[in-house]
């Protein structure tokens, strides 16, 4: 075969991303790298009204964005935004697990309906949803990718004053999902990777990084800086597009460092 350009193996123009989490945060930022390299994108959260924001912000970027409300800790919505998604768009090339949730407690007094809150949503969705779309079209197809969202929390163990033992629990069984999935479903060519983010500003970080200082958890970064708007874009191309087509099963921690410096 003839190498394509770079441009070419970039591009996403025809393509279908589902994007779940994708209102806000790093979802909606995801989202935007996507639409930018050429794909049609479905938002998914639970509330409406941001979800309305999210896809005009991402219609008056040039993108062709769509949303549907769903509670991905659910069954029933988790099977119903597949469902929705491909009558719509017809297609799901692409799939983001992003939709997450965290509780904070010590590990001896956390609330059990807290580390099931946090589990189905973080993980019981995600198996949920990839099933789902690999079953109606990626399997059918013999193609796709699956991008998961796990964390540098799901890495090592963290500081005693994070306690977020469910949250970094969920996180490393995200990883040994992606690893197990990518294994079997490699024989259709479904491609199956996941992003360990570091910190960055979002809505379930900022509480944490403002009790801890924002100064000092920059400064546990060898870059010496938390993430922004633009850092997980690159890497969520690559996995998305022609140009990481021989990768899978494979995490990459988005971190500026930290989590050499933890020796993950």
């Amino acid at each position: 075969m003839t190498a394509r350009s770079i441009q070419k193996l970039f591009d996403l123009t025809g393509k279908v991303a589902l994007v779940t989490g994708g209102s806000r945060g790093l979802g909606l930022q995801m989202a935007h790298a996507l639409g930018e390299a050429g794909a049609k994108v479905m938002l998914s959260s639970r509330k409406a009204d941001d979800l309305e924001q999210a896809a005009a912000e991402l219609q008056a970027a040039g993108i062709d964005a769509r949303w549907i409300a769903a509670d991905c800790a659910k069954e029933e919505d988790t099977r119903r935004l597949a469902t929705e998604t491909l009558e719509r768009l017809g297609a799901v090339d692409i799939l983001v697990n992003n939709a997450g949730a965290s509780w904070g407690a010590p590990a001896e007094d956390h609330p059990v309906e807290a580390w099931d809150k946090v589990m189905n949503l973080n993980v019981r969705g995600y198996f949920i949803l990839a099933q789902q779309v690999a079953r109606a079209y990626m399997i059918p197809k013999k193609a796709g990718r699956i991008i998961n969202i796990a964390s540098i929390a799901g890495l090592n163990g963290n500081p005693p004053e994070m306690q977020t033992l469910a949250y970094n629990t969920s996180k490393s069984a995200v990883i040994g999902f992606t690893h197990t999935l990518a294994a079997e479903w490699g024989k259709y060519n479904i491609n199956v990777n996941a992003i360990c983010p570091g910190f960055f500003m979002t809505k379930m970080a900022a509480g944490l990084i403002k009790s801890i200082g924002e100064e000092k958890m920059a400064g546990h970064a060898p870059l010496g800086r938390l993430g922004d708007d633009e850092d997980l874009k690159g890497v969520t191309l690559l996995y998305a597009s022609d140009a990481g087509k021989h990768i899978t099963g494979q995490w990459l921690a988005i971190d500026g460092g930290v989590s050499v410096v933890l020796g993950a």
